[in-house]
C-alpha cells in the first residue's frame, strides 16, 4: 500500500492521471481540510492565531500576508507557495491538488479560484475518478480582481492587472492588463497609469 500511494503521489506533482481515492492521500487530505476548518473558525481579532495557522497550513507563505476568511482550498494550502505581502479576500478557493505558486505583493480579490486539477475528457476515464494536476504560477505585485478564475496550467507574469470576472486560459506575459472570458490582453502597462491610478484621477504627488 505504501509503495502505490507513493506512486500515486509523485503523479500529483506530474501531471499524470491518477487515482486522488486512494486511502492513504484521502486521508492526508482530510487531516489539512481539517486545519482549514479551524482556520475558518477563527474570531476577526485572533490575527496571530490566524498567521501562525497559516504558516503551518502552506508549503511556504512569507511575512505580512493576510487571508481573509473563508478560505477554501482542497488540501489546505498544503502545496501553496506566497510570498511576503500577499493580500486574498473572502472566499479565495485554491484547489491545491498540486503546487500554486504567487509571487510577493499580489493583490486577490474576493470569489477568486486559482485550479489546478483537471479530469481526462474521455468520459471511461473519469468513470474511473481519474484526475491530473497541473500547477500555476502568478508573478510579483500582480493585482487578479474579483472572480476570476485561472485555470490549470496557467503561468502569469509580474505586475499583470486581471480584470474582474475573467477566465484564464492562456499564460500572460509581465506589465499587461488583461480582460475577458477567455482573458485577453488589452494593453500593456504604459505611461499613462503612471499619471492616473483610475480614469482621470491624476496620481496624489505624495504618491509619485
Amino acid at each position: 500500500m505504501a509503495d502505490t500511494t507513493a506512486r500515486e503521489k509523485e503523479k500529483m506533482h506530474s501531471g499524470q492521471l491518477y487515482d486522488p481515492g486512494n486511502e492513504e492521500i484521502m486521508q492526508e487530505q482530510l487531516d489539512c481540510m481539517e486545519r482549514l476548518y479551524e482556520y475558518n473558525l477563527t474570531r476577526p481579532n485572533e490575527q496571530e492565531k490566524r498567521q501562525q495557522m497559516l504558516r503551518q497550513m502552506f508549503a511556504e507563505i512569507g511575512p505580512g500576508c493576510y487571508i481573509e476568511p473563508p478560505l477554501h482550498a482542497n488540501w489546505g494550502g498544503h502545496h501553496v507557495h506566497f510570498g511576503k505581502n500577499v493580500y486574498a479576500n473572502f472566499n479565495l478557493t485554491l484547489v491545491d491538488d498540486t503546487h500554486i505558486y504567487v509571487g510577493d505583493y499580489t493583490m486577490i480579490g474576493p470569489n477568486v479560484t486559482i485550479a489546478t486539477a483537471g479530469h481526462p475528457i474521455l468520459p471511461e476515464l473519469r468513470e474511473r475518478g481519474l484526475q491530473y494536476n497541473m500547477p500555476v504560477h502568478i508573478g510579483k505585485n500582480c493585482w487578479i480582481g474579483a472572480g476570476v478564475i485561472l485555470v490549470p496550467g496557467i503561468t502569469v507574469g509580474d505586475n499583470v492587472v486581471i480584470g474582474a470576472g475573467s477566465v484564464v486560459t492562456k499564460d500572460l506575459p509581465s506589465d499587461v492588463v488583461a480582460v475577458g472570458n477567455p482573458c485577453r490582453i488589452l494593453r500593456e502597462i504604459n505611461e499613462q497609469d503612471k499619471k492616473y491610478y483610475f480614469k482621470q484621477h491624476p496620481i496624489p504627488t505624495e504618491f509619485l
